[in-house]
């Protein structure tokens, strides 16, 4: 007697090889990470101003529970990404240019340190024309190049924000019609809407969580700035602030300006007093504490939000750092938040709270 075959015992043997699912996997991310890449100024600008409507979207949702127009919510929503954009250019570009004015003027001090190297250099076996190379090359000039290039940049960024704000007008004014489709829509397809609510819920708490940390962070390094009499400790207060916005390395290039300044400005001991001041309140916030506190609201773990760092960088450059944890809270929110079959990725991510709710089957 012939035996039948099932519909499962069909769907079974259609499957692919585990292998060849892996592979096919790695394949399509190859791919799509070189496509992101080819197109990384465009689409680094167009995440970057969602991120900036999300943020602010809670403003216009406030203004019209109070009664006010839908247009004055959407004017108030674009007027703040403004002011959030040139705030941060306009600082970012004065941080640097005060760098490229005061570095010359402690070119002899940087002469002398250069030299006392050497000595010790020399005094550990280290040839005499090695040491003299070294210091002949070294120079405070040629820091001066690369801070032009990141000038410059600045600059490209003020050139796109035509461009971006352009976007965000035309977010802004979709904005409230689209949370209302997404909420009708819920009911008939939660797996898909869900996670989209989710992101843009996590991305708020995200940047809330960040700037709080950044201001408290900013204030104290002033504090301890004014304290060792280092130059311009607002501005480094306020390089500070910005450079929280970055995960996890945020904090390193927040020292290396004030650090640099008080060792051409006081020595080698003014320099460890800086580093060290940071050090117990840099690294407990912005390393132990402030990468828990986010990992538990927005459910990454501190080691994916790193790793998430170096991969979106390489994908989209500067602005892949800078948005390193919405972008990939979107990814987990399409590819695991919304998929039944990978709920289990769930805590693995640091989403421990998440995981004991599945999604609803739609």
């Amino acid at each position: 007697m012939t035996r039948s075959i099932g519909p499962s015992e069909v769907s079974a043997e259609r499957v692919l090889p585990h292998a060849v699912t892996v592979l096919l996997g790695v394949a399509a991310t190859v791919v799509t990470v070189a496509g992101m890449r080819s197109f990384s100024g465009t689409l680094g600008t167009a995440f970057l101003a969602l991120v900036l409507v999300i943020s602010v979207h809670p403003v216009r949702g406030w203004l019209t529970r109070k009664g006010w127009p839908g247009w004055v919510g959407s004017l108030v929503a674009i007027l703040l990404v403004l002011a959030v954009l040139v705030g941060f250019v306009a600082s970012l570009a004065y941080a640097v240019a005060q760098l490229i004015t005061l570095l010359p003027q402690y070119s002899d001090e940087f002469r002398d340190l250069l030299e006392s190297a050497g000595r010790v250099l020399a005094g550990l076996g280290v040839s005499e024309s090695q040491v003299t190379d070294a210091v002949d090359q070294l120079s405070l000039t040629s820091l001066i190049g690369p801070l032009q290039q990141v000038l410059s940049q600045v600059t490209t960024i003020v050139s796109g924000v035509a461009f971006l704000m352009t976007l965000v007008f035309f977010l802004v004014a979709d904005a409230a019609g689209f949370t209302r489709s997404l909420v009708q829509a819920e009911t008939s397809h939660p797996r898909l809407v869900q996670p989209l609510l989710g992101f843009a819920r996590s991305t708020r708490s995200y940047v809330l969580v960040t700037t709080v940390f950044g201001l408290l962070v900013a204030v104290i390094n002033v504090g301890e700035l004014y304290l060792l009499a280092v130059p311009l400790p607002l501005l480094w207060g306020l390089v500070s602030f910005l450079s929280n916005y970055i995960p996890n390395v945020g904090f390193f290039i927040g020292l290396v300006p004030p650090a640099l300044l008080a060792l051409l400005d006081s020595g080698v001991g003014r320099m460890l007093a800086v580093v060290a001041a940071y050090g117990v309140v840099n690294l407990v916030i912005q390393v132990l504490v402030q990468p828990k506190i986010v990992g538990d609201r927005v459910g990454l773990s501190s080691t994916v939000t790193f790793m998430s760092l170096t991969v979106w960088a390489f994908v989209l450059g500067a602005l892949g750092a800078l948005l390193a944890v919405p972008l990939s809270l979107l990814v987990k929110g399409l590819l695991v938040d919304g998929d039944p079959k990978l709920q289990w990725l769930r805590p693995l991510l640091g989403d421990n709270a998440g995981s004991a709710a599945p999604a609803k089957s739609s």
